[in-house]
């Protein structure tokens, strides 16, 4: 009975492990994204994160290869605080849309939220695109043709624009992935307002600072 007790501790550890450097890769891939997306000649422009009120970055998001496009990826969101940038909380994205462009490959993802009023609800359970607030693709082609969108996606695959229908897209907190950051059921909300960030976390948001540096 000890010794299966001891091994179930065991195997509890060990995978709570294995997720904090899940994790840590995620964060580590998630600098690099901010990195080649906002420096020389990335897609997203210093004005426009200048005008940011939370960003949001999911590297390798999954493309599906089916003519009824789903997709997949996991990252992170960090909201304006005190002058600088929230601990960022862990959010997935969704697809599932007609017309995916490109099956099969994944896209790295920047979303800019430019309206405040929008934090509220992009922090929540579930945000979705089209109805919670329309989106328009910052380098490519619109979901809704609205120059005046407040929520931009810029996406890159290899080198070049890559998309999805965004209408049906949505952002939902990522609970697992909160969890190996913090080590608590704490929401996204209660992250970004109040949170600190945590080591594993600090690279992300040191880029962030530096990309919106004035």
């Amino acid at each position: 009975m000890r010794a299966s007790v001891i091994f179930v501790l065991a195997m509890v550890g060990a995978g709570a492990m294995l997720a904090a450097n899940d994790v840590t890769a995620r964060v580590n891939r998630a600098v690099a994204v901010l990195d080649s997306m906002t420096t020389g000649k990335g897609a997203v422009k210093a004005v426009q994160l200048a005008n940011a009120d939370c960003v949001a970055v999911i590297p390798g998001f999954k493309k599906g290869a089916a003519v009824v496009g789903v997709g997949y990826g996991r990252g992170f969101i960090s909201c304006r605080k005190d002058g600088g940038w929230s601990a960022p909380a862990a959010v997935t994205l969704e697809s599932g849309s007609l017309g995916v462009q490109v099956g099969g490959e994944e896209i790295d993802i920047v979303v800019l939220s430019l309206d405040p009023s929008k934090r509220a609800k992009l922090l929540s359970e579930r945000f979705a695109i089209g109805t919670d607030a329309s989106a328009a693709w910052g380098n490519g082609k619109t979901a809704h043709e609205d120059n005046n969108a407040k929520i931009l996606f810029f996406g890159h695959t290899k080198g070049m624009f890559g998309g999805f229908g965004l209408d049906g897209a949505t952002l939902s907190r990522d609970e697992s992935g909160d969890k190996a950051l913090y080590g608590n059921s704490a929401s996204n909300g209660e992250i970004v307002n109040s949170g600190d960030t945590p080591a594993a976390a600090q690279p992300l948001i040191a880029k962030l600072s530096a990309a919106t540096k004035p």
